[in-house]
């Protein structure tokens, strides 16, 4: 539950209404058949949606199968998907246009790439993939596609000052917009603050941006973004030299991960540190074996 958000933790993604049903009529919602945790699942369910779509509808589902792929680590596939389709995106809606340059920069540089695919031409390619995608859908009113656009930079300027700029100046598009799509973005956003705050060194603020970005997962009853969001506040907590409310609440969600069948990583070796600073160096052992077994 660590670091930057990206497809393992969610926030960094809008909180998603599922089970919503396309109709021909109607531009399809891409956000009804993303399931995130599951991008396999996800790529079943748009090639299923191909079937009844239109063709700047068909446009966009490609891109999102092509994101399923990218999700997976499986970037050359993606960028062949988009690839057979660049002729057709180019003179398709603005949407279609933004999602296809969204996608093409995902496949270069995102939270699914590893530094060493990240080269210094995959950055620059990225950045103006990024750019061009916000410039049109800030132009055509896709305020949340052009958040989404600025929330990727900060995976092209990795320095936390410049995450910090990048997500702020989402967050104030958010807080201004009128779409719901777009306002969703809130509590990713704020946590992608937290996590730069935190970066900074600036403990007091990065917490109160986690606060926030929690109560609004637990508006949402997301159970797994509100773990998430609980891990960041207890890690700044511990930042902040009040262990006991950290410990505190990195147990409870141990037991909430191993209750729902997920043990994490993460949350035990923030136990292992934790102990190990009160002094209690077995209990602090028997965590340390127990990330070590999950891979951590």
């Amino acid at each position: 539950m660590r670091a930057r958000p990206g497809p393992r933790l969610l926030l960094a993604i809008p909180a998603l209404v599922l089970g919503v049903a396309l109709h021909p009529a109607l531009a399809v919602d891409v956000s009804s058949l993303w399931d995130f945790h599951h991008p396999a699942l996800s790529e079943a369910r748009f090639r299923e949606a191909l079937a009844q779509a239109g063709p700047d509808d068909r446009l966009i589902l490609t891109t999102q199968i092509a994101r399923t792929y990218g999700l997976r680590g499986q970037f050359g596939e993606a960028r062949r998907i988009l690839a057979e389709i660049e002729s057709g995106a180019e003179h398709g809606s603005p949407e279609v246009r933004v999602r296809w340059a969204l996608e093409w920069g995902r496949t270069l540089a995102s939270a699914a790439h590893d530094a060493q695919s990240e080269t210094a031409d995959n950055l620059l390619q990225a950045r103006a993939q990024y750019l061009h995608a916000y410039d049109m859908a800030r132009a055509n009113g896709l305020d949340a596609l052009a958040i989404d656009a600025l929330h990727m930079m900060a995976f092209v300027d990795t320095k936390p000052a410049e995450q910090l700029g990048w997500d702020e100046t989402a967050l104030r598009l958010a807080l201004s917009s009128r779409q719901a799509d777009a306002r969703r973005w809130e509590g990713a956003l704020r946590n992608n603050i937290g996590y730069a705050l935190h970066e900074l060194g600036r403990y007091d603020e990065a917490l109160a941006e986690f606060e926030q970005a929690l109560a609004l997962y637990q508006k949402r009853g997301d159970p797994e973004a509100i773990r998430a969001a609980r891990w960041m506040v207890a890690w700044t907590l511990r930042a902040l030299n009040r262990p006991d409310e950290a410990l505190a609440i990195q147990l409870e969600l141990e037991t909430e991960c191993e209750a729902a069948g997920s043990p994490d990583a993460d949350v035990l070796e923030e136990l292992e540190i934790l102990y190990r600073q009160r002094g209690d160096g077995a209990r602090a052992d028997v965590y340390a074996a127990r990330r070590r077994s999950l891979g951590g």
